[in-house]
C-alpha cells in the first residue's frame, strides 16, 4: 500500500476546530460580535459589512433559480436580511461598506480557487486530505486577511515543490468528488482513497470551488450583485440544476480525472435524487468509471467502504 504522507506541522481539522473554539470564546470575552451561518447560499458580504453580528434570520429560497420572478423574490430576501440586521442592530449597511465587504471576499475567492486549483498539476503535489483539511479548518478563521496570506502562502510553496519534485514523474489515478459536503467524512473516504492508492484532486460539492469560482460582480449595485451572484450556486437543493453538469464536464476535464466518488451522506437527500442524472453524465458522456457511495458520519460501514473504494480504484490503475 503507498504512503501516506502529510506535510510537517499539519494541522488536522478536529484540532482546528478546538482551536477555533478557544479563539471564539476569547473573541467573545473581549466583546467581539460573533456569527455563525448554515448553507453556501449565505450572503457573506452583508454579514461582514455589517460587522459580524449575532442574530438568527432565515432566508426563504426561491423554488428554482431561472424561473419567473425567482431573482427577483432572491433579491427581496438579501434585503431583508440587511432591513432586519440595521434594524435589529440599529446600524446602517451602507453600499461603501457592501463593496468593501465584496471587494474582500472576492480576493478571499480567489486565494480559496487558486489553492484547490494546486491539484489541477499532474501529479498533483497535494493530497485531496490535505486540500479538504485545509479549506474546512480555514473556515474557523475570524481574521480573513490572515486566512487569505495563509493560502497564498502555500499555493506558492506547493507550485514550487511541484517544480522541484514533481514534475515529470508518474501519477497515481486521480479521482474527483463530488455530491454532498466531505468534512466530517474525510477520515473515512479521502483519506481512505488515497491510502488505497489514488489521488482525490478535484471537489465538486459545497466543501470545494463551488460557490469560489464565481466572485461578485464589483461594477454593479451591491444588493443586486450579491442577489445574483448566490443564485447562481449550482445546488441540489435547485431544480432543474444543469449549472452542476457543466461544472462537472469542465472539472473533469481540468483536473485529468480517471474516476469520480459521489458522496451521498443519508441526511442530505437532493444530492440523491440527482445522483442517477449524475452517473449518466460521468459514464456515458465523459466515459470514465464512476461510484456513490451512501453514508453518514457513524465509522459502522468503514469496512464496506473499503472493500468497495478498494475495487473501484483497482479498475482505475
Amino acid at each position: 500500500m503507498p504512503e501516506f504522507v502529510l506535510p510537517d506541522n499539519f494541522e488536522t481539522y478536529p484540532e482546528a476546530r478546538k482551536k477555533a473554539f478557544l479563539t471564539m470564546k476569547e473573541l467573545k470575552e473581549q466583546g467581539r460580535r460573533i456569527v455563525g451561518v448554515f448553507c453556501t447560499y449565505t450572503p457573506w458580504e452583508l454579514i461582514n459589512a455589517a460587522d459580524e453580528l449575532k442574530h438568527c434570520h432565515i432566508m426563504q429560497l426561491p423554488p428554482g433559480k431561472t424561473g419567473r420572478g425567482a431573482l427577483d423574490f432572491w433579491k427581496q430576501e438579501v434585503i431583508s436580511v440587511k432591513e432586519d440586521l440595521e434594524q435589529f442592530y440599529n446600524i446602517e449597511i451602507t453600499d461603501d461598506k457592501l463593496r468593501s465587504a465584496i471587494r474582500l471576499r472576492n480576493r478571499e475567492r480567489k486565494a480559496v480557487l487558486d489553492f484547490f486549483e494546486v491539484a489541477r498539476l499532474k501529479p498533483s503535489p497535494i493530497t485531496g486530505y490535505e486540500i479538504s483539511t485545509v479549506i474546512s479548518s480555514n473556515e474557523f478563521s475570524p481574521d480573513l486577511e490572515e486566512k487569505i496570506a495563509f493560502l497564498e502562502k502555500r499555493t506558492a510553496e506547493l507550485k514550487d515543490l511541484y517544480e522541484r519534485e514533481y514534475q515529470g514523474k508518474p501519477s497515481r489515478p486521480r479521482i474527483l468528488i463530488t455530491g454532498c459536503p466531505t468534512t466530517g467524512v474525510m477520515d473515512k473516504i479521502i483519506r481512505r482513497i488515497e491510502e488505497l492508492g489514488a489521488d482525490v484532486v478535484g471537489f465538486e460539492n459545497c466543501c470545494g470551488p463551488r460557490e469560489k469560482k464565481d466572485p461578485i460582480d464589483e461594477t454593479k449595485d451591491p444588493i443586486t450583485a450579491i442577489a445574483e451572484k448566490y443564485l447562481r450556486v449550482n445546488c441540489s437543493v435547485m431544480s432543474p440544476n444543469p449549472g452542476r453538469l457543466e461544472a462537472l464536464d469542465v472539472q473533469i476535464d481540468e483536473y485529468q480525472v480517471d474516476g469520480v466518488v459521489e458522496v451521498l451522506l443519508q441526511a442530505c437527500h437532493t444530492f440523491a435524487i440527482e445522483s442517477d442524472a449524475v452517473k449518466t453524465f460521468v459514464t456515458k458522456e465523459k466515459h470514465i468509471p464512476y461510484i456513490a457511495i451512501n453514508t453518514d458520519y457513524s465509522p459502522s460501514d468503514q469496512a464496506q467502504i473499503n472493500t468497495r473504494l478498494g475495487a473501484f480504484i483497482e479498475l482505475l490503475q
